[in-house]
């Protein structure tokens, strides 16, 4: 049952013709949509931050991937190209690997940067927690009003 259902069935019946069960059985539904309302809140939060945390997870991974599987073989063709074509100009072997050695760790650097700018963006659900700690205060100071006094018999004393 939807609120505007619960809405327009406690208008059609006033607060003295509603029965004690009734009223628990609003009072529940009503807690029920209050709870479903805060978990798809905090799912819809959730989910924007899970989304962003595996956008940085595989831009990490893309930049151990690269780190490590790509780093052996083009290190030393890119090593032998640096030599051969700086060769007349006393670049040594050892100086070609130091620059594709420096390269790589520019290349690291950079995803790593971008790693680090996704997982900086993740947040907590703000929201969720605000009307989550509102609700529970509001069940905190909810007073239980009593029960009406009852006869012998064990029926309701009406007060006026």
């Amino acid at each position: 049952m939807s609120a505007a259902d619960r809405s327009e069935a406690s208008s059609q019946l006033n607060g003295a013709d509603r029965t004690v069960g009734q009223l628990f059985a609003a009072a529940t539904a009503d807690l029920s949509t209050l709870v479903h309302d805060e978990i798809a809140l905090a799912k819809a939060e959730i989910t924007k931050d899970v989304k962003r945390g595996l956008f940085g997870g595989v831009a990490g991974a893309l930049a151990a991937v690269i780190a490590l599987a790509s780093v052996p073989v083009l290190s030393f063709a890119l090593a032998y190209g640096i030599h051969d074509l700086g060769g007349s100009s006393g670049i040594t072997f050892g100086w070609s690997l130091t620059i594709v050695g420096v390269l790589y760790l520019l290349l690291a650097a950079a995803a790593g940067l971008l790693a680090f700018r996704y997982f900086k963006k993740l947040s907590p659900p703000d929201r969720t927690i605000a009307t989550t700690k509102a609700t529970v205060d509001v069940l905190k100071n909810a007073k239980p009003h009593p029960a009406p006094p009852l006869t012998a018999d064990g029926h309701k004393i009406l007060l006026p």
